[in-house]
C-alpha cells in the first residue's frame, strides 16, 4: 500500500534551525521539497544560503577514518564511537592533523617521486633491447636519431622505404600487436628530409630523458630497485600513520560520526528560505521556512513533541489541500510481500492515489511461476536455495524465488511430477502432457480472469483519481468489463456446450461498450458539461477515422492479450517435455538410468528454465496486466536522514 503523507510547514527563528534539526527532524524520515518554489509563501523571503561550516572539518575527519581502515580489520575496532559536539570533534581532527603532518607531507613526495619514476620506467621500457648507452648516443655529432613507436599497419612502409634507401638504419627493440617501438639512425645532412617522410607515416617521437647512465636495461633495473624501495617506504609510512591514529582511535571516529551528522543536518539549509515576519514592534529576528512531506504517523509524533517548544512550528496540511503538489510515493508493505516492491519500482512507482500492485504482482507472479514450473523436487530446491541466497546476499530476488518456489513445489503434486519422474507420486490434478489442449484452453481463461481483474482494479484507480471518461468509456473500463465480459462469457458457455445468449442480446452488451469507447472523449467532455465535445483543430471526420482504428486495435488486443497467456501452459507443457527427453538420454525406460544424467539434467534444466519462466511471467506482468490499470508515475520518497553515509 502507499503510505498515507501529510504536508508539513515547519518553521522558526532562523538561528535555532541547527537545534531543531538535532532535537526533532533528524529522528524522522522526512522528504523535503524546495520552500524557495514557494507553496504559497508570501512576503519577502530569500533562499538560506550558507556555506557549511562542518564541510572542511568532516572531510579531514574522513580522510582521517580511511587512514585507521588501512590495516585489516582496522575499521571493526572502532564501530562504537564516543560521541561529542562539532566544536570538540573539530579540536580532535585538528591535532590528529598535527600529529600526523609530517608523515602525511611525506607521502605525498614519495607519490610525486613514485609518479616520475614511473613515468621514466614506461619511456624506457620498450627499448631495454638497446644494448648501448644512451648517454653515448647523445653526443653523437654527424648521426641524428629518432626513437619512437610506429603502428604496425604502418610499419611495412616504413621497412620499405629503408630498404630503398642506403643512408637510414632502423633498429627495432620492442613490439605488440598494435605497435612497433624502436630507432632509426640517418646523417644529419638527411636528417630532415628522412623525418618528413617518417612523419608521413605516422612514427610518433618518443624522447628519451638524459638523466641516467648506462644501457636502457641498467636504467630501468635501477628505476624498478627505486620503485620497490617506495613500495616499502609506503608501507611503513601507512604503518606508522596507523599506529599514531590508532592512540587516539575512539576520540578519531567519534569525532567523523559527529561531524558527518552535523555536516549532513547542515544541508536542510539548500531546502529551506529565510523571511523576516515582524511578528513584534521592532523585531528583527529571521525566520526560516522549511517544507516536507511525513508519514501520517510520524507528523502526529513529530507535532505531539513540539507541542510544548515554543520555538518551531509544524502545521500540518492534508494532501487534497495541495493537489498541485505531488507527493512522493513511501510503499508500505507486509514483509511477506516486500521483495516484490523490486517490480513495482522497475515499472514505476505508483503515483501517490494509485493502487501499490505490489500484493497484486506477489501473488499472480508466484502462481504463474508455479504453474508453469510445477515439479516437487526442482520447487523445492528454488525455495531452499533462494531462501538461502535471500539470507546470505540479502537480494530481493532470492526471497522472490523462494516464494515462488512454493507455488512450484504445490503445483508440483498437482502434476505429480518429482524432479521430472512421474511414476512417483499420483498427480492431485492432472498431468499436463496427458491433457495438453485442456492444459492451454485452461491456461486461456486463467488469464481471461486475470485481465478482468486488471480492469476492475483500473476502475479503483480511475475512482481515486476522479476520472469519469477513464472509469466508464475506457478499453479497461466499465464498457471494457462489459465487453470483453460478455465475450468471455460467451466462450466458456459454449466450451461447456451451454445455450449462448441471442444476437441481439449480444449486440447489446458488446457493441454499445464499443461504442462508447469509440466516442470516449466527447461522452466524457459531456459528462463533464464541457462546451465542445470534439477535440479542437480537428475535423470530426478525422476524429472518428483516428477512433475506429484505435478501437480496431483495442479489440485486437483483447484477443491478442488473452491468447498470449497460453504461454502459461505452454511452459508447463515444456518443462514437462524437457525433462522427459532428460529421462530418456539418461536410460531411465531401461531400469538402470545413468544418475549422473538426471542430475546434470536437472540442474540445467532448473536453471535455465527457471530463467526463462521468470522473465515470461514477468512479461505477462507488465504488458498483459500493468498496462491495462497501471501508470507508475510517481515520484519516490527520498528521506533527507537516507542521505547519510
Amino acid at each position: 500500500m502507499v503510505e498515507k503523507m501529510k504536508l508539513l510547514h515547519i518553521t522558526g527563528p532562523k538561528y535555532d534551525i541547527d537545534r531543531v534539526m538535532e532535537q526533532y527532524l533528524s529522528r524522522y524520515e522526512i522528504h523535503f521539497e524546495n520552500a524557495a518554489s514557494g507553496f504559497g509563501i508570501s512576503g519577502h523571503v530569500r533562499p538560506f544560503a550558507e556555506t557549511n561550516i562542518y564541510k572542511d572539518a568532516c572531510t579531514k575527519a574522513q580522510a582521517l577514518w580511511e587512514h585507521l581502515k588501512d590495516e585489516p580489520g582496522g575499521a571493526a575496532d572502532y564501530a562504537m564511537p564516543v560521541k561529542m559536539e562539532p566544536a570538540e570533534a573539530e579540536k580532535v581532527v585538528e591535532a590528529a592533523y598535527r600529529l600526523t603532518d609530517e608523515i602525511v607531507k611525506r607521502q605525498e613526495e614519495m607519490r610525486k617521486e613514485r609518479m616520475e619514476n614511473q613515468s621514466l620506467m614506461d619511456q624506457i621500457a620498450p627499448f631495454r633491447r638497446l644494448d648501448y648507452e644512451f648517454k653515448k648516443i647523445l653526443e653523437f655529432q654527424f648521426i641524428a636519431f629518432r626513437f619512437g613507436r610506429i603502428a604496425r599497419e604502418h610499419y611495412q612502409k616504413l621497412e620499405r622505404y629503408i630498404h630503398d634507401t642506403d643512408h637510414v638504419l632502423f633498429y627495432e627493440c620492442d613490439s605488440d600487436e598494435a605497435y612497433v617501438w624502436g630507432g632509426y639512425f640517418v646523417p644529419r645532412v638527411y636528417a630532415k628530409e628522412v623525418d618528413a617522410v617518417c612523419l608521413s607515416f605516422h612514427f610518433e617521437r618518443i624522447y628519451i630523458p638524459d638523466s641516467f647512465d648506462g644501457t636502457p636495461e641498467s636504467a630501468y633495473q635501477e628505476a624498478l630497485q627505486k620503485k620497490q624501495a617506495y613500495d616499502e617506504e609506503e608501507q611503513k609510512l601507512k604503518k606508522q600513520l596507523h599506529d599514531t591514529l590508532e592512540k587516539h582511535a575512539g576520540k578519531i571516529t567519534g569525532a567523523c560520526a559527529a561531524l558527518e551528522h552535523y555536516c549532513n543536518n547542515f544541508d536542510v539549509r539548500k531546502f529551506a528560505v529565510c523571511t523576516t515576519p515582524g511578528r513584534k514592534p521592532g523585531e528583527q529576528t529571521e525566520y526560516y521556512i522549511l517544507y516536507g512531506w511525513m508519514s501520517a504517523d510520524d507528523a502526529r509524533k513529530l507535532e505531539k513533541e513540539t507541542a510544548e517548544d515554543s520555538k518551531i512550528h509544524v502545521m500540518e496540511e492534508d494532501v487534497e489541500e495541495h493537489m498541485s503538489v505531488s507527493p512522493p510515493t513511501k510503499l508500505k508493505n507486509p514483509a511477506l510481500f516486500k521483495p516484490f516492491e523490486m517490480f513495482v519500482e522497475m515499472y514505476g512507482l505508483p503515483a501517490y492515489q494509485e493502487m501499490d500492485p505490489t500484493i497484486f504482482i506477489a501473488l499472480t507472479y508466484t502462481l504463474m511461476f508455479g504453474i508453469m514450473f510445477g515439479d516437487v523436487g526442482q520447487g523445492l530446491c528454488l525455495l531452499i536455495g533462494g531462501f538461502v541466497f535471500y539470507r546470505i546476499r540479502h537480494m530481493n530476488l532470492g526471497a522472490i524465488l523462494s516464494l515462488a518456489g512454493i507455488w512450484s513445489t504445490v503445483f508440483g503434486f498437482m502434476y505429480g511430477s518429482v524432479f521430472g519422474f512421474e511414476d512417483i507420486l499420483k498427480p492431485v490434478w492432472m498431468r499436463p502432457m496427458d491433457n495438453i489442449m485442456t492444459t492451454l484452453m485452461l491456461a486461456i481463461g486463467f488469464g481471461m480472469f486475470l485481465i478482468l481483474a486488471a480492469m476492475v482494479l483500473n476502475i479503483i484507480n480511475a475512482v481515486r483519481a476522479k476520472d469519469v471518461g477513464r472509469i466508464l468509456f475506457s478499453p479497461s473500463g466499465v464498457a471494457g468489463i462489459l465487453c470483453y465480459g460478455c465475450a468471455v462469457l460467451c466462450i466458456v458457455l459454449y466450451a461447456f456446450e451451454k445455450p449462448v445468449p441471442a444476437t441481439g442480446i449480444l449486440a447489446v452488451f458488446v457493441g454499445v461498450p464499443l461504442i462508447a469507447i469509440l466516442l470516449k472523449e466527447p461522452l466524457t467532455n459531456l459528462l463533464e458539461r464541457k462546451k465542445k465535445l470534439f477535440p479542437e483543430g480537428e475535423s470530426k471526420a478525422m476524429f472518428f477515422v483516428e477512433s475506429l482504428v484505435e478501437l480496431f486495435d483495442v479489440v485486437l488486443s483483447y484477443a491478442t492479450n488473452s491468447i498470449s497467456f497460453v504461454r502459461v501452459g505452454a511452459f508447463a507443457l515444456s518443462h514437462a517435455g524437457m525433462m522427459g527427453v532428460v529421462l530418456t538420454l539418461a536410460g531411465y525406460e531401461s531400469g538402470s538410468p545413468n544418475w549422473i544424467v538426471v542430475v546434470l539434467g536437472n540442474i540445467v534444466v532448473t536453471g535455465l528454465e527457471g530463467l526463462v519462466v521468470g522473465i515470461q511471467v514477468l512479461r505477462l506482468e507488465y504488458y498483459e496486466m500493468f498496462s491495462r490499470f497501471y501508470q507508475g508515475t510517481g515520484k519516490p520518497f527520498v528521506a533527507f536522514s537516507g542521505n547519510r553515509k
